[in-house]
């Protein structure tokens, strides 16, 4: 095994990664604005039993202790993100300065410890007041972005070097706007595609406001949800099912940030719910601006089947209704939150992305975890980290530039839709006192990244 475990070079990236309104709690304190998140987790049946991310693990006034489980288990890096109702309350207009000292704080302490920060400026917690005037449908969203990625940049470029402008936009604008499984709750056709442009636009504006003044040493990427999509059967619909799952998951967003084009079938899959005038000339210009690196959030596989359409009136449909449903295979392993664990599946995402787009830049994998119940004895979780980890291996080996690996997540914490059932940390939290606990799996990485040398 310890020759195994020294595959990794010299100089690869590992750390953890957390986002804002899953942890910090503190939702009303020191001129923090309320976000989607927070009216979405007060909608009646949005959250499993009705829990929201009010106090999550308190990482607002707890954060000294995190930073020193990150100093315990040896990452050198940590993936964390701002939360945009924290800094600009109403999503443009006034700065809450007591929410960037908060950010200073947490930065200026990561870098006195030797944990490099990359900031993610937006993991899902959209400014309510933004949303109250159409949220991402809105073009208008796009701009306002950009000017909190500014205001974001001149608090904390002297410390930070690696911005990440988006998480998962997939999640945003189909899981928020079609699905209606996150926030918002809405479930709309042409109204959740505008949310996927619109975020890509932002990410595009959100990105030469960066360059305008970044350092030499800066660097400015993404970070996407991937995916990767296998019919169910050898069925021709099984295969048509799959096709459309992959544009609606990863093309929809990877064409138009590494190709500078709108995948080609859009019009055939989306034309009866959309008309597609949220594009403007000079769009994919913005939005196709070279990457200095990809963030890849890799979790499982899609199996897709075809399936019944929720509304027999294509017009009527959401952008989610695509007469597709996800299976688990028979007999394939799954972790404790019915995920099929496939690690091969993100060796086939890191190769079809080489393959697929000439000019992709270096990869970090931002996110990769296992969702189970807690148990301190996580073995499960261990099987998932040391399996993942050598498919990234492999792929490396077959000539994939990866640059380092983030564990999702460095806490147990509020899981979105799921509540507080479903943990994926490497420490476990309990949420009546907030004691902290590593796992089994924290001192495994803690061992595996040692050996790394």
């Amino acid at each position: 095994m310890t020759q195994e475990r020294t595959a990794f070079p010299t100089g690869f990236v590992w750390g953890t990664a957390t986002a804002a309104y899953q942890i910090e709690g503190a939702v009303d304190v020191d001129g923090r604005g309320p976000s989607i998140w927070d009216t979405f987790c007060r909608v009646p049946g949005a959250v499993a039993r009705g829990e929201s991310g009010e106090h999550a693990c308190d990482h607002y006034h707890r954060w000294r202790e995190d930073v020193d489980l990150m100093d315990r288990l040896g990452t050198g890096a940590y993936r964390f993100s701002l939360a945009w109702p924290r800094i600009v309350p109403d999503g443009d207009g006034r700065v809450n300065r007591r929410g960037l000292d908060f950010y200073r704080r947490l930065a200026d302490t990561l870098c006195e410890r030797g944990i490099e920060p990359y900031v993610t400026l937006y993991h899902w917690d959209l400014p309510q007041a933004l949303e109250d005037r159409g949220g991402w449908r809105e073009r208008d969203t796009a701009e306002r972005f950009a000017d909190y990625a500014e205001i974001a940049y001149e608090a904390l470029g002297d410390m930070v070097s690696h911005w990440i402008t988006l998480n998962e936009p997939y999640c945003s604008s189909i899981v928020g706007y079609a699905e209606g499984r996150h926030a918002p709750g809405a479930r709309e056709g042409h109204g959740a595609l505008a949310a996927a442009h619109h975020l890509l636009l932002g990410h595009g504006l959100a990105t030469a406001r960066l360059r305008e003044r970044a350092r030499p040493d800066q660097r400015v990427g993404i970070t996407l949800n991937m995916s990767p999509t296998v019919p169910a059967t050898g069925s021709a619909a099984d295969a048509e099912a799959a096709r459309k799952m992959d544009l609606l998951v990863n093309r929809q967003f990877t064409d138009p940030l590494l190709l500078g084009a709108y995948a080609s079938d859009m019009l055939e899959t989306f034309g009866a719910i959309s008309d597609f005038s949220f594009r403007h000339e000079g769009d994919l210009k913005v939005i196709g601006a070279p990457l200095d690196f990809l963030g890849v959030n890799y979790y499982y596989r899609i199996h897709a089947a075809a399936a019944p359409y929720e509304q027999a009136d294509p017009a009527l449909r959401s952008a989610f209704d695509l007469g597709v449903r996800s299976v688990t295979p028979d007999g394939a392993a799954t972790s404790g939150l019915g995920w099929p664990m496939e690690p091969q599946g993100l060796h086939q995402t890191l190769l079809g992305l080489t393959r697929r787009y000439p000019a992709l830049p270096p990869i970090f994998i931002t996110e990769n975890g296992y969702g189970d119940d807690g148990t301190l004895d996580d073995t499960g979780r261990v099987d998932f980290l040391r399996d993942h980890l050598a498919a990234i291996r492999a792929a490396m080996t077959d000539g994939v530039d990866v640059r380092g690996y983030f564990c999702w997540s460095l806490l147990d914490n509020f899981e979105w839709a799921r509540g507080y059932d479903a943990r994926f940390g490497l420490v476990h939290v309990d949420y009546e006192t907030q004691a902290r606990t590593e796992k089994a799996s924290f001192h495994w990485l803690r061992e595996f990244i040692g050996i790394q040398g």
